[in-house]
């Protein structure tokens, strides 16, 4: 009797907390909700969400309020992300390869790729190769066979944050060369860009909304991509040049984990009717992002299916956590 007592207990307590998220989800949103972006202004994740913001308001019914949490390659917003309220009224953009790659890489990154609630896939961008217009290198196989005339390390490569889309496309670079190229990572692009344009750095290793915005300042030597993109058809890419890297960032937004479904799927369909706005999708495409249309759960398919990819390369490259 004590168990079967006890058993009803349970249900109803499970019965009652799946109706107050009910309800609340029903109420959702009543307030603002904050959307942090865990990189410098000026990067992509801001860029994007800049571009998005006035639309997402009208298609979620609540004042959205952009904010910066800045740090450790994004580690820091992530971390204090899980740590926040699963009410919905705080959600991050969030990287791949950076969300897998930080706990795999770093072992204790203060959050788990999987606690990271998905929401939304919105956008791809391919690493790019780019050095100054006034760079001696005025292509691939100029910037690359400095590089192994000189000693190791003397060749600089700026990127945004560590364990991120830059930081390997780097180390893919320089195994597929043989080379051995000193990468220094920045707070984002934001905060990359001005590093290049001041000399502090020989190259960046960055994204394809970069070429769009800094043709006048910037020479482009190859892209990480499967083929040439539309918007910047004059980029070879790195495959083209005799070296197979194919690799850049997904972006996305997520929530704390045990956000309930229903809340979930309310910011899903904002964020979807938000990148299928025909004035968010047209500016997405001029300033060289790749829109992504996908819900929860292809976004955490798509995170369990480069998780497995990522452990394989990190393998080969030496650099998963032991």
């Amino acid at each position: 009797m004590k168990k079967r007592a006890f058993g009803f207990i349970v249900f109803f307590a499970a019965l009652a907390m799946a109706w107050a998220g009910a309800v609340h989800a029903a109420e959702y949103p009543s307030k603002r909700v904050t959307y942090n972006i865990c990189f410098n202004p000026g990067g992509e994740s801001d860029i994007t969400a800049r571009i998005q913001e006035q639309a997402l308001k009208k298609y979620l019914g609540a004042d959205v309020a952009i904010q910066y949490k800045i740090g450790g390659g994004g580690a820091l917003c992530w971390s204090e992300l899980v740590q926040s309220a699963p009410d919905g009224y705080t959600i991050a953009g969030h990287n791949l390869p950076h969300t897998i790659l930080q706990p795999m890489e770093m072992g204790d990154a203060g959050y788990k790729t999987l606690d990271l609630k998905q929401i939304y896939m919105f956008e791809s961008t391919p690493n790019v190769l780019m050095v100054r217009n006034d760079s001696p290198f005025k292509t691939l196989k100029e910037f690359v066979d400095y590089a192994k005339k000189n000693p190791p390390g003397v060749v600089t490569v700026g990127g945004s944050g560590t364990s991120s889309a830059n930081d390997l496309g780097t180390a893919m670079l320089n195994k597929a060369a043989g080379i051995k190229l000193t990468y220094v990572p920045f707070g984002g692009t934001g905060s990359a860009v001005p590093a290049l344009l001041g000399n502090h750095v020989t190259a960046l290793m960055s994204y394809s909304p970069m070429v769009v915005q800094y043709r006048d300042k910037f020479r482009f030597l190859a892209i990480a991509s499967e083929k040439r993109m539309d918007v910047i058809p004059d980029v070879p890419t790195f495959r083209e040049l005799g070296y197979d890297i194919v690799e850049g960032a997904y972006r996305g937004v997520a929530a704390p984990p045990g956000t309930p479904d229903a809340i979930i799927k309310k910011l899903a369909d904002a964020f979807d009717k938000t990148m299928k706005d025909p004035d968010v999708k047209k500016k997405m495409d001029q300033n060289g992002f790749k829109t992504e249309f996908m819900g929860p759960e292809a976004s955490l398919a798509l995170v369990k299916k480069k998780t497995a990819e990522y452990q394989v390369i990190m393998k080969e490259l030496g650099r998963v956590k032991k």
